[in-house]
């Protein structure tokens, strides 16, 4: 059994359908649904974070999460009108 995980869960992700923790049947199966996962939530969500996929040590996969460098205080440039008003959580 492989799993995907979130290492930490933003307000966007907290507001999102997707899963923090969700478990395969095989490796390649986690490691798809992680990288299409970190993907969806980079184009999705406010722009404050940058999402990556990770293998861990035990061959399960992490996403990570990152401030974004390109994006100002709460997602400054986005056109999600959410981050203007500072209610995506930052």
């Amino acid at each position: 059994m492989n799993t995907v995980e979130m290492a930490y869960e933003c307000a966007c992700f907290k507001k999102s359908e997707y899963e923090a923790k969700k478990a395969f049947d095989n490796q390649q199966d986690a490691y798809n649904y992680a990288n299409v996962l970190a993907e969806l939530m980079n184009e999705e969500f406010c722009s404050t974070h940058q999402f990556v996929s990770q293998k861990t040590e035990d061959d399960n996969f992490i996403i990570g999460v990152f401030d974004n460098p390109n994006a100002g205080s709460c997602g400054t440039g986005s056109s999600d009108s959410s981050c203007d008003s500072g209610s995506c959580g930052c």
